[in-house]
């Protein structure tokens, strides 16, 4: 359920003769409309106020991974936030947490949204870009640049390398019209011959090449720079924005292709471009962090669990993608490990027990 959707045409004038600004059902929990200048929304308070209270844990979240093992206190913090403050503290701050946790929250929000659309595109819950191969594909087109090319080009390379792995998993899926068990079965296989090309890849590069590649494979946070977060950042929204307007339309594709038709809703166009939309937020993630797995399959899910509602709800799942990704990024800079853990081990692990805990409940039910 998305929190935004275009509503039906909101009538009547203000006291000042201006548009209606609002238009509400009351309070039984229903769709509030909302209409400015040239602008109409339909706004649904329980996604919403998930979405905040979500938007508030992982902010929290960040706070306490900046404020982490007392180096700097809270105070200093803060200063160095504002512009106040020693220059070490600043140092801390600035150059060393601030971009991890800034480029852990976008990811995160990225892998989220990415995995609602997906989900929503093949109706199915398995389908996320890291089990249907998209994230595979995009790190094979990013590992070529890194290995073989100019590395100010990754993004470019994870966006090609997961457009080409979508094309070829709907030339695969085209009979299932690019829904259901099919598409997952097809992502899976081609999403398993990239992998293959990925390790072979790794064994014919220079050892530090490999190793550092190999460490990105996982997915980390730990290379994290200023200069990444703006463009993942901007990446993020306007792929978001882009993504709002056609939220309710591919909702409308529950009802069939030909229902949705006499609704004005074009199916095939809507798929594509939900999908290219999808496939670009997999490559935000992906450029930025490596391909970090569970995070897009367990992000809407859950969210969709605490607003207990239906349909795509892309932005309550960029909310719990960017709380997931900030909380198992806080776990794995404070355990206790020899050296750094990339947060990839976190989620996989997290991931692995999410699982478990559907099949035993679905053994229950």
């Amino acid at each position: 359920m998305s929190v935004l959707e275009k509503p039906e045409a909101v009538r009547g004038r203000g006291l000042s003769g201006g548009p209606a600004a609002v238009r509400s059902r009351g309070l039984s929990g229903g769709p509030v409309a909302v209409r400015g200048r040239g602008l109409s929304l339909r706004v649904r308070p329980r996604p919403l106020a998930v979405t905040l209270l979500l938007t508030l844990l992982a902010a929290g979240t960040g706070a306490l991974a900046l404020t982490r093992d007392g180096l700097v206190p809270p105070a200093e913090v803060l200063g160095a936030l504002f512009g106040a403050g020693s220059e070490r503290a600043a140092f801390v701050v600035l150059e060393l947490r601030l971009p991890r946790v800034a480029l852990g929250l976008t990811v995160g929000a990225a892998l989220g949204a990415a995995g609602a659309l997906f989900q929503q595109l093949s109706r199915n819950p398995l389908g996320s870009p890291d089990i249907v191969g998209f994230n595979s594909g995009a790190a094979t087109g990013a590992l070529l640049v890194l290995l073989h090319g100019d590395p100010a080009y990754v993004a470019a390379g994870a966006a090609g390398g997961g457009l080409a792995t979508a094309v070829i998993v709907q030339l695969l899926a085209r009979r299932g019209s690019f829904r259901g068990n099919r598409l997952i079965l097809a992502g899976i296989a081609v999403g398993s011959l990239l992998a293959s090309v990925n390790a072979y890849l790794l064994t014919r590069a220079a050892l530090d090449h490999a190793q550092s590649a190999q460490l990105w494979l996982i997915g980390s946070l730990g290379s994290a720079e200023r200069h990444q977060v703006m463009p993942a950042l901007l990446g993020l929204g306007a792929l978001l924005l882009a993504a709002l307007p056609v939220v309710r339309r591919l909702d409308l594709l529950e009802m069939g292709d030909e229902a949705a038709g006499g609704l004005g809703v074009d199916a095939a166009r809507t798929r594509v471009f939900v999908l290219l939309i999808a496939v670009g937020l997999s490559a935000v993630a992906v450029s930025a962090a490596g391909p970090i797995v569970f995070v897009a399959l367990c992000a809407p899910q859950l969210a969709r669990r605490i607003g207990r509602g239906t349909g795509t709800g892309l932005l309550p799942a960029a909310a719990m993608g960017a709380l997931l990704l900030s909380a198992s990024d806080l776990v794995a800079i404070s355990l206790p490990t020899a050296g750094p853990l990339p947060v990839g081990v976190v989620t996989g692990a997290l991931g692995g027990t999410y699982l478990a805990w559907l099949l035993g409940r679905g053994r229950r039910r």
